[in-house]
């Protein structure tokens, strides 16, 4: 792990970890000026685009029909990085953005288990926010504050045994702090299993 970077990941499910500062801010002003200057689509309850392939909200699956082509560089970059790091078993070849307004949020999920590998990686821009886990066979939960420019990665356990979610609000508790949340974006890198 790079010596610059911060490891918060006590309280997470097993094989979940998030690195503080995994990039920096200029590169995260990079990263929303060039989701920015794309094209966001308002499919969802939240506005999104879609790198590499497309995901298909409704029927789960990701299909080669649904390759849209390879990711732009300044991803490919960053997916790259993400690999060379040991963060992704594989480059990563399908990113998504969300974006997340205020009182906006993500319902408890595990990513497609059939359409992706087992690593995937999030990079939260702009706005920190709370993320809750639940362990599907118990109902345990455990709880992390997502900074600007961290990397949650998820593996192991905390890829197929935890749900995880963003609960619509507009605040979070920091640190016993009410502290209100503004725009954010993740980008969650994932590897498409190609036998879908």
């Amino acid at each position: 792990m790079d010596a610059s970077l911060s490891d918060t990941s006590a309280d997470l499910p097993p094989g979940a970890v998030c690195l503080a500062g995994f990039i920096s801010p200029s590169e995260e002003a990079a990263l929303v000026g060039h989701l920015d200057g794309g094209e966001w689509n308002s499919e969802l309850r939240r506005r999104v685009q879609h790198f590499g392939y497309r995901y298909d909200y409704r029927a789960r699956a990701v299909t080669a029909e649904a390759f849209l082509g390879a990711l732009p560089a300044w991803l490919a970059s960053l997916s790259e990085r993400l690999a060379a790091a040991g963060f992704a078993g594989g480059v990563p070849d399908q990113v998504i953005a969300n974006e997340y307004l205020p009182g906006q949020g993500i319902s408890a999920h595990v990513d497609c288990v059939p359409c992706f590998d087992d690593t995937i990686v999030s990079i939260s821009l702009l706005s920190r926010c709370e993320m809750v886990f639940r362990h599907r066979p118990s109902g345990a939960t455990r709880a992390i504050i997502l900074e600007p420019c961290s990397a949650l990665v998820l593996t192991g356990a905390a890829r197929y045994e935890w749900t995880h979610e963003i609960p619509a609000r507009k605040s979070d508790i920091v640190e016993g702090r009410k502290v209100q949340r503004s725009r954010r974006i993740s980008l969650t890198f994932r590897k498409v299993v190609r036998s879908i």
